[in-house]
């Protein structure tokens, strides 16, 4: 979400200096973010941090100072409304998982998106989403048109790109001691099917021999009491390494360096890893459920979630078959040409006319 309001407001408000931009901020912010002079900032309490609060910025906060302003569209990149609010609102709402599953997320939270995006989605002038399996999800859950729904895929950021054998060898020295490697890109959460993962590539290791790590790239959110006992279990402590949160440099070599993205969640509304890996010349193995087939496009092997063999399967392909590998690199530059965060700018932009509009 963080990505997608950056590099699409960076966009849309530089683009078009006609039009009076007020951005709402629950803390002081990175004047960064302040991306022309069309912008003006305003900052409202409390700061957002918990459902109760969520309730308080943007019932009363948010209400109040949009009712005051009466602007000709509230957009709001991460969904929430201001129910009863005297203005168009347009919620870009990147996936329901939390509908779906309910327990992936903290008690409270979940009772709170689950109590509240029914209403946001009714209420909502128009809604944008990541997704066409999103677009159909919301619409089927919360019983709204999908002609209410617009598409806007995600984009690809720069700093993605393939790497050099030589940068491709700093890589392995830097996460996997010099042997190469799997990557997992995104944080450590349980919607993400990180078990199922580190089962999968347990059994890889049994079958194969081969001296490869699996790297998770990406912050610790939680869940990892479950992993750190699957790793005892499995006997693979030494051949997981944990990266954390990296740079956007460091993040871009360790994909970059792997022998594959391996990214198997069991839900997802975009999946924007798999077009990272695209555009680094990677090959993807990834879930056939939910968004993930439409991202991927040819430029993955897809497997069931669920399915330990299936994945570990997976794993020996790209391992053992270069011409697959090849070819879902091949597939990969073809299919990364959907998506840009120019394109991502102009479908919100589009969206947000409608919405005016309407």
């Amino acid at each position: 979400m963080g990505w997608f309001s950056y590099q699409t407001l960076k966009r849309i408000t530089t683009a078009h200096k006609d039009v009076h931009f007020v951005f709402l901020f629950d803390r002081p912010f990175d004047e960064s973010f302040i991306f022309s002079d069309n912008i003006t900032p305003i900052i409202l309490s409390p700061q957002a941090r918990h459902p109760f609060l969520y309730y308080l910025w943007f019932q009363h906060s948010v209400k109040s100072t949009l009712d005051r302003l009466k602007p000709d569209l509230f957009l709001s990149p991460d969904g929430f409304l201001s129910l009863g609010a005297k203005c168009k609102q347009l919620p870009v709402i990147h996936d329901i998982n939390f509908k779906h599953h309910p327990k992936d997320i903290k008690w409270l939270t979940s009772k709170y998106y689950n109590y509240y995006f029914p209403k946001f989605a009714k209420e909502a002038t128009r809604i944008a989403t990541v997704s066409k399996y999103s677009k159909n999800d919301i619409a089927l859950q919360y019983n709204i048109s999908s002609d209410k729904i617009d598409v806007v895929y995600n984009g690809i950021n720069s700093f993605f790109k393939p790497l050099t054998e030589d940068e491709k060898y700093k890589a392995r020295k830097l996460f996997s001691y010099g042997n190469p490697y799997f990557v997992y890109v995104g944080s450590i959460h349980p919607r993400k099917n990180i078990p199922t993962l580190l089962k999968a590539f347990s059994q890889f290791k049994s079958e194969k021999k081969t001296a490869h790590k699996l790297v998770l790239a990406g912050p610790n959110y939680w869940g990892m009491s479950d992993i750190y006992k699957i790793l005892k279990e499995e006997k693979i402590e030494e051949e997981v390494l944990f990266t954390n949160r990296l740079k956007d440099e460091d993040l871009a070599l360790a994909l970059g360096g792997a022998e594959a993205l391996t990214f198997i969640p069991y839900y997802e509304g975009f999946g924007i890893p798999l077009v990272e890996a695209m555009a680094a010349e990677v090959p993807i193995i990834t879930s056939n459920v939910t968004s993930l087939p439409e991202i991927a496009g040819e430029a993955a092997l897809l497997v069931n979630p669920l399915n330990i063999a299936e994945i570990k399967n997976a794993m020996i392909k790209v391992v053992e078959d270069e011409g697959v590998k090849q070819q879902l690199i091949a597939n990969g530059r073809d299919q990364k040409l959907k998506f840009s965060w120019d394109k991502s700018a102009d479908l919100l932009w589009h969206s947000i006319t409608k919405t005016i509009n309407q």
